[in-house]
């Protein structure tokens, strides 16, 4: 517990939020969250509200300064399962509050300029490119073939995010990336085959600590080509404990050319026969229950409640992040075929079987659901717990199997 109570604001208020908006009122704190949607899952739980846009820095400064002068000043501010770090940044910036700097921020939602820092100091990456414009993507594809993959500038969720084929159409795809960028920019970078990796590490004064540490699943890959589409993640790594000392020190190096030196980040590497490589960084805590249940099951460490203390200017000791244990931990997403969900079964019984900590379901009969093409296609999510990943897996893997959603052409 704090020895003072202090006013938290949590940007974005969505189901994911609301450990975090729990565990901060647990710590003796008020919490306000915002959100564009004043009926969104996580306003119930706080003490106060403000509408705003989660991506609008300006009109969350704006409307964080009107809801201060109404009420109480804050104390600290982040986000969590969402990815707006900038406006994280902007809204610590204006009010004089413990943050990363705002240029690193927006570094880090612009993945052509992380790439381009990253190229500068020689951090190990994927070779990429901007595209301006079809024609462009074209020629790229013509000097370094097809295995590539084609993403928004400033995009979330993977949203027109695609791994080009022989297939592929490519002025489809340029274009499909293309809507899915708030500012209009596309980029290309290479396909590397291997185990994909997410990380999480609190930075403590320069010195990076990484307690989340999990596999990531693309058993779908082919399936929903060319869209990318994640099934979950499994703990602890496969990686061998050599492969995984080269993560944690490419890490290192990644954050430190980003130039973040207190904060959370966020990572994705692939290992690809060459070594490990940086896909990108995020300033913020992890979205698919990543830093909400896969980390504390894991390793017992809570990087929620340690962001929380960094927001609000406490400090956080190094043993707080160490981990306490090593238990197995599997999740796997639902996704049922395409067109009207008809009847949803099995779910009461998935959630009595072994180790099953989370089941959630986000659809409901009569709910039209469409072919994945993004992180957020799913209808549900179930996690589970082991003595080790094996047993983990074979748990969750076995109540996935008994949940049917039947669906209906459309």
């Amino acid at each position: 517990m704090s020895c003072k109570q202090k006013t938290l604001l949590i940007i974005g208020a969505s189901m994911e939020a609301v450990a975090g908006i729990q565990l901060a009122r647990d710590m003796g704190h008020r919490v306000v969250v915002s959100d564009w949607n004043r009926h969104a899952p996580g306003v119930k739980y706080a003490d106060g509200f403000i509408l705003a846009s989660t991506y609008d820095p300006a009109g969350t400064v704006e409307e964080t300064r009107k809801w201060c002068a109404a009420n109480s000043p804050i104390d600290g501010v982040m986000c969590l399962a969402t990815d707006v770090p900038h406006t994280v940044a902007a809204v610590a910036e204006h009010f004089g509050l413990p943050g990363i700097p705002r240029a690193v921020a927006e570094m880090a939602v612009d993945k052509l300029a992380m790439k381009l820092r990253f190229d500068r100091d020689g951090v190990p990456i994927p070779w990429f490119s901007q595209v301006t414009s079809e024609k462009h993507l074209r020629e790229i594809v013509a000097d370094h073939g097809i295995h590539l993959v084609l993403k928004p500038v400033d995009s979330r969720g993977s949203r027109g995010v695609l791994r080009l084929t022989a297939e592929t159409d490519l002025a489809w795809a340029f274009q499909e990336s293309h809507k899915n960028s708030p500012s209009g920019r596309v980029m290309v970078e290479e396909f590397l085959s291997g185990p994909q990796i997410s990380t999480e590490s609190i930075v403590l004064d320069g010195v990076v600590y990484t307690p989340g540490f999990a596999d990531r699943n693309y058993e779908y890959l082919e399936r929903y080509a060319p869209y990318f589409i994640e099934n979950g993640g499994s703990l602890p790594s496969m990686l061998d404990d050599a492969t995984q000392k080269q993560i944690h020190l490419l890490l290192q190096r990644a954050i430190h050319s980003l130039g973040v030196t207190n904060g959370i980040v966020k990572g994705d590497i692939v290992v690809p026969p060459g070594g490990p490589r940086i896909i990108e960084l995020a300033t913020r805590l992890s979205g698919g229950y990543f830093c909400t249940h896969s980390i504390p099951l894991n390793v017992g460490v809570n990087t929620i409640e340690a962001t929380i203390r960094l927001a609000l200017g406490e400090s956080v000791q190094p043993g707080q992040l160490r981990p306490k244990f090593n238990r197995g931990v599997a999740q796997r997403y639902l996704f049922p075929a395409p067109g009207r969900i008809k009847a949803i079964k099995g779910v009461d019984a998935a959630r009595r079987m072994p180790g099953i900590e989370e089941l959630i379901i986000s659809a409901a009969v009569g709910d039209c659901v469409g072919p994945p093409t993004d992180s957020n296609a799913s209808v549900g999510m179930v996690l589970a717990t082991g003595e080790n990943r094996q047993q983990a897996l074979d748990r969750v893997l076995a109540a996935i199997a008994s949940i049917e959603i039947e669906t209906e052409p459309l």
